[in-house]
């Protein structure tokens, strides 16, 4: 009897014939299995939550910015100091009707002593008895018509009639608001830059170990005349696959984030704190701009992997020649 002898173990699949005769191979150029897909997707959904979530607070903060702009530029101050000699409750009451006066205002009230002594709880305690400090009186000046408003006639109309009177129009607060808020988004399209050449350097590493795995296949292409479009071509589509992944991944993250940060601060009203949030930033949703910027950054960070890999695959074909 005749032992048989073992035929060797094929390495690829063969190729399967189609109907019309033509044949394909079955085995892909770049298979799954050669890239560490699993951990490259955790890399770029890292990576997207996190340039997701700095989209997200900085929206934020430039949106409450633009609100504390906008609110303390509606608005002037009159500051009537106490004087030796002089009733100031009778001077608050000029400054009310002199602002009244004047084209543009909407309305002047004055901060109650009551009201005073709220605002420097904080810092003096409860039950502080103001009488014996030489604490200012304020008038709120509300402007309806900025364009006829002139902040400086009322200035010196305050400084002329009122004893011990004078104006903040905030001009100081609101140039240090747009200050802090631009400073925010340099910060914030800082760290963004810094995730995505992160990002980059991770696809690079992943295509180049991609491409080692598969060296003889790879080799055997580019020197039958297989064209390095085609080839990258594998690779691009594998990777954009991993990109859309990885960055509706982090981009659902980043998102869900910030909507449970809006619950978590939202039904935390009255709790110490959280009074103190709200009046920093207002209701802490964010903005439909920051919705289509997250959006946005998914598309890119998938565009962005696939382009990587396959600039990283034309350079190394290009090393072979």
């Amino acid at each position: 009897m005749k032992t048989p002898i073992p035929r060797p173990k094929r390495r690829a699949t063969a190729p399967k014939a189609r109907p019309g005769g033509d044949t394909t191979v079955a085995s892909p150029i770049v298979p799954p299995q050669a890239i560490a897909g699993r951990t490259l997707v955790l890399v770029i959904a890292i990576m997207t939550f996190l340039a997701g979530f700095t989209i997200a607070v900085v929206s934020v903060i430039d949106r409450a910015a633009d609100a504390w702009a906008s609110d303390i530029g509606r608005e002037v101050t009159i500051e009537i100091r106490p004087l030796d000699g002089v009733a100031i409750d009778a001077e608050v009451e000029k400054a009310v009707a002199l602002a009244q006066e004047f084209p543009g205002v909407g309305g002047a009230r004055a901060i109650t002593e009551d009201e005073t002594q709220r605002l420097l709880e904080p810092w003096l305690g409860p039950g502080t008895d103001l009488s014996a400090l030489p604490v200012p009186r304020l008038v709120v000046v509300s402007i309806d018509d900025a364009a006829s408003f002139g902040v400086k006639a009322l200035s010196d109309a305050v400084g002329r009639d009122i004893r011990g009177g004078s104006v903040d129009d905030h001009a100081l607060w609101v140039d240090r608001l747009s200050a802090m808020a631009s400073s925010m988004v340099i910060a914030g399209v800082g760290l963004m830059t810094l995730m995505l050449v992160a990002l980059i350097l991770s696809v690079v590493f992943a295509t180049r170990a991609a491409m080692a795995g598969n060296r003889d296949v790879i080799e055997v292409l580019h020197f039958c005349g297989a064209e390095d479009r085609f080839i990258a071509g594998q690779f691009q589509r594998r990777f954009l696959l991993f990109g859309i992944e990885g960055g509706a991944i982090g981009g659902a993250l980043a998102l869900l984030a910030m909507g449970i940060a809006a619950w978590a601060i939202g039904g935390s009203a009255g709790r110490p704190g959280a009074d103190q949030i709200e009046a920093m930033f207002g209701r802490f949703e964010l903005p439909g701009t920051a919705y289509v910027l997250v959006l946005s950054l998914v598309v890119a960070v998938a565009l962005l992997t696939a382009l990587t890999s396959r600039l990283a695959v034309r350079r190394s074909l290009s090393a072979l020649d």
